[in-house]
């Protein structure tokens, strides 16, 4: 069984760009590819969800659109715009070198 952890301050917005870089979500769908995709470890609430999308929007990192969702519910759409996928990368490159740091450091005690 998982344990439920909150998403790391700094993260959100990479793995948003993440997510809606695969395919657009709605908010939603976001939240429900976050757990599925982290068991369940880690979990965005509407509270920080939608500040987020909303400062990717505001940056030019994401563009939403209204539609329908699959149960006939209007709901905003965010894909990641040209400017988010370059940000995208920045960010996972910076996710890495930070990762591999721990790792060192980890490995060498």
């Amino acid at each position: 069984m998982a344990v439920r952890k909150d998403v790391p301050q700094g993260t959100l917005d990479l793995l948003i760009l993440r997510i809606i870089a695969h395919e657009s979500q709605h908010g939603w769908g976001i939240m429900q590819r976050l757990r599925l995709l982290t068991n369940d470890v880690f979990q965005a609430t509407p509270g920080s969800l939608f500040p987020a999308l909303q400062k990717l929007e505001e940056n030019g990192w994401a563009s939403g659109t209204w539609g329908t969702s699959d149960n006939n519910r209007r709901a905003k759409y965010y894909a990641i715009t040209a400017s988010g996928r370059k940000r995208l990368a920045r960010e996972e490159e910076k996710w890495a070198a930070i990762t591999q740091a721990v790792a060192r450091v980890l490995e060498a005690t």
